[in-house]
């Protein structure tokens, strides 16, 4: 069983590292193509091609100016450590997670991402900003789809091959990571869990802000009681979810939760 996860685009660099464990990232040389290009930028075309404000445009110019190989523990961070949107609050690695479940994580979880392509949790990444979605062109194509092609459908198939338990991706990342990921060619089947919300009576519905809280919560439970198994899922009740199987299939598990 392998989990997927999209990135954050807020960062951590700055607070204690929770594992002193960490790893190298598997596809760096495809990432230094990326940065090659990226680098030759100015502020302007970064925000231009971003879309960002004039500050943040200027940050991600002295990032990619800054960038470097090789990745040491000054100089970078473990991805599990680095990312710090509503996913990751939702995982709480660094306060859920010890010694153990940072190793299981290692086998389990991968991380997608628009300049390091596919990440294990321990990997060590320095500061970047490269949605998926991104359209910059490369001498591959004419954006990041074109650029990563099958090789993250590959990395991800070996991975699952090796993967403790059912073989299995568990989808937790958005649409737009996830499109990276050629389902039809993976040779595996894709389970993707679905987060309904309910408030003052109303019908259940998907609340972006909720449901990427839940997907970390997911991802963390997952890794935690080693869960190897779909029928298991049915089990899952963190923070006042609960498996709905009026609503649920083998591809996609419904879970429910009534906010008062």
């Amino acid at each position: 069983m392998i989990i997927v996860v999209s990135p954050a685009k807020a960062l951590d660099f700055e607070s204690p590292w929770a594992t002193q464990k960490n790893s190298k990232p598997a596809l760096i040389k495809r990432s230094e193509e990326l940065v090659d290009v990226l680098s030759g930028k100015s502020p302007d075309q970064l925000g231009s091609l971003m879309s960002l404000s004039d500050s943040l445009a200027e940050l991600n110019f002295e990032r990619y100016q800054d960038w470097s190989t090789p990745f040491t523990k000054r100089n970078s961070r473990p991805a599990i450590l680095s990312f710090n949107g509503d996913t990751y609050t939702g995982m709480n690695a660094s306060e859920s997670f010890s010694e153990e479940d940072y190793d299981y994580a290692q086998e389990t979880l991968r991380i997608l991402s628009g300049l390091y392509g596919v990440l294990r949790p321990l990997d060590l990444i320095q500061p970047y900003r490269l949605e998926m979605g991104t359209k910059l062109e490369t001498e591959h194509g004419n954006n990041l789809y074109e650029f990563w092609g099958s090789s993250l459908t590959e990395s991800l198939g070996k991975a699952l091959k090796e993967s403790p338990g059912e073989k299995v991706l568990i989808n937790l990342a958005s649409n737009e990571y996830f499109k990276s990921v050629h389902t039809e060619e993976l040779g595996f089947p894709v389970m993707t869990p679905i987060f309904l919300d309910r408030k003052d009576g109303g019908d259940y519905k998907t609340v972006s802000f909720y449901a990427k809280r839940a997907r970390g919560s997911m991802a963390s439970w997952i890794i935690r009681n080693r869960i190897s198994q779909c029928q298991q899922f049915e089990e899952f009740s963190e923070n006042g979810y609960k498996f709905c199987s009026e609503r649920s299939n083998e591809q996609s598990p419904v879970f429910i939760r009534t906010n008062s």
